[in-house]
């Protein structure tokens, strides 16, 4: 009983180390777009974006998807069992992620011109064969991740991220900077930016064999004779990557489809290319925003997820239930007052950031995804640790089916914007088919007098942020970068004050809620 119950408190302390660790990453991944976009400009960041989702996938899948099935899969078959079953099981993972890897990558490879082609822009051929080297680091960044997370050593997983991350976001921001300088054009500095891009991957794996060398790992010795079924670790490992990876892709593949064809879109309506580009890259201003406000409202709320999972494991409804309800009321407190009072500061925010106002109404729509995301990405967490991982990966293939149709529908018509609302009708969907699985088995949210209470918080949020900056606008030129950054900090220094205020004073969250939650508690005590 000890042991099990060490051996929850270790994954409870792992969680939470890679919880900080995505924290870190996912801030990293969102900002450095910021200066990157202003070294590059709209059309600059375009090419990026375009070619970013096929990147962005290996590094999810070598992050948050695959080492979580290695876990899965060693706890699974491999926990307390001895040195030759547990190598034969690392040695089929190995193998199965290789033919992954390789088949991924070539695909890419093979097929680059023709999805060029499909976007409507054959000069990022080369931009996608490059990316296309990544998922060869996946099988080996993979590997390590998840064999140290079965052992709940989350220390150099969360390490190799960190240093991954950064060593990427150093060598994009130098690399596009010099080369502008130096006269490249812009498909040529983006070619250079996931080159450097995959450097970081390769840091990655370097310090993650590294620390295995100096820990004399065995687990290495391939093994194929152990005295446990190929098939039955086989099927458990594709069961586990497709839908544990399949619902941690949900937003890059969102943004895959507007790669694929927003650009063609709206070059096939009449628009012109030059323009359909600048058009595609202020639409991409958008990923940053919606990226830190879902990093914001999910990492309280997610915190509390591995304790749900651990009293899943000792059958305690009443406390699951509880803290649950706890998780997504969190969630959907800090999702709705980010999505809202982006949306109310967004013009002076678009200048401080991007030098401008262009796009300012598109950034509004998409800001309603902050809300939307975190709530997806929280329910699919909490739905994981439950135990029901097939659902989360059916919704995302229809919400990615549903991104893709309107997309076709709503941009012929509505131009850029149309994409926005597809993007936000999309999330929608996932939330409320995601609300509906969850209350048939039984996981109901009892917090709706509490929605009354966010709203009327959101509401005096937004009143006197209105107000702030119509009296702002007055006294200064908003449109100048430095008095729009000045008006931007100060919105949202006030309008979270205003708004902490105002849910504290609604006692949205009682005062035992208040004492579960992290860092919070700190601050009642």
């Amino acid at each position: 009983m000890n042991v099990q119950k060490n051996r929850m408190n270790l994954a409870i302390q792992g969680a939470l180390i890679l919880t900080v660790a995505g924290l870190v990453i996912k801030i990293l991944s969102a900002a450095y777009r910021v200066p990157f976009q202003n070294i590059v400009g709209d059309i600059g960041f375009y090419i990026y974006q375009q070619v970013y989702p096929f990147y962005g996938m290996s590094v999810i899948l070598a992050t948050s998807g695959f080492p979580v099935v290695i876990s899965k899969v060693m706890t699974e078959y491999g926990y307390g069992k001895s040195m030759q079953i547990r190598s034969k099981i690392m040695t089929i993972i190995f193998f199965y992620l290789l033919v992954i890897g390789f088949f991924l990558s070539i695909c890419l490879y093979i097929f680059s011109d023709e999805i060029a082609r499909f976007m409507g822009d054959l000069h990022l051929t080369k931009l996608i064969q490059v990316s296309a080297i990544s998922f060869l680091i996946v099988p080996l960044v993979s590997t390590y991740r998840g064999y140290y997370q079965s052992e709940q050593n989350m220390n150099p997983t969360a390490v190799s991220q960190v240093v991954e991350q950064g060593i990427r976001v150093s060598f994009i921001l130098v690399s596009s900077y010099f080369m502008i300088k130096a006269g490249y054009n812009l498909y040529e500095v983006g070619f250079g930016t996931l080159a450097g891009s995959i450097i970081g991957s390769i840091a990655a794996l370097v310090m993650l064999a590294i620390t295995w060398r100096k820990e004399h790992r065995g687990m290495f010795r391939w093994n194929i004779s152990a005295p446990i079924q190929t098939r039955k670790i086989l099927l458990s490992l594709v069961k586990s990557s497709w839908t544990i990876g399949l619902s941690s892709l949900m937003l890059i593949f969102i943004q895959l489809i507007d790669a694929l064809n927003l650009y063609s879109l709206l070059v096939d309506g009449g628009m012109g290319k030059v323009l359909a580009k600048e058009t595609k890259g202020i639409y991409d201003r958008g990923q940053p925003l919606i990226q830190l406000g879902t990093v914001v409202a999910t990492s309280l709320a997610l915190s509390l997820v591995p304790v749900i999972a651990s009293a899943k494991v000792q059958n305690n409804f009443v406390f699951i239930h509880e803290k649950l309800n706890l998780s997504l009321k969190l969630c959907i407190v800090v999702a709705a007052g980010a999505s809202s009072g982006l949306i109310a500061i967004i013009k002076p925010t678009n200048v401080m950031l991007f030098t401008n106002t262009s796009g300012s109404m598109v950034l509004m729509v998409l800001s309603i995804s902050i809300l939307f995301t975190s709530l997806c990405l929280t329910m699919f967490a909490i739905l994981q640790g439950l135990g029901y991982a097939f659902f989360p990966a059916l919704s995302v293939i229809v919400g990615v089916g549903i991104k893709y149709g309107l997309n076709t529908w709503l941009i012929p018509i509505y131009g850029v914007i149309g994409a926005a609302i597809s993007t936000v009708v999309s999330y929608g969907i996932v939330v409320l088919i995601t609300i509906l699985y969850m209350v048939i088995k039984g996981y109901s949210f009892k917090g709706n007098k509490s929605l009354v209470k966010i709203s009327l918080a959101i509401v005096i949020m937004v009143s006197l942020l209105t107000i702030f900056l119509k009296a702002a606008g007055l006294v200064f030129d908003l449109e100048h970068r430095l008095y729009a950054s000045i008006a931007s900090l100060s919105g949202v220094l006030i309008g979270g004050c205003i708004y902490g205020w105002a849910i504290l004073k609604l006692k949205v969250f009682t005062h035992d809620e208040l004492q579960n939650i992290p860092i919070v508690k700190k601050l009642v005590k």
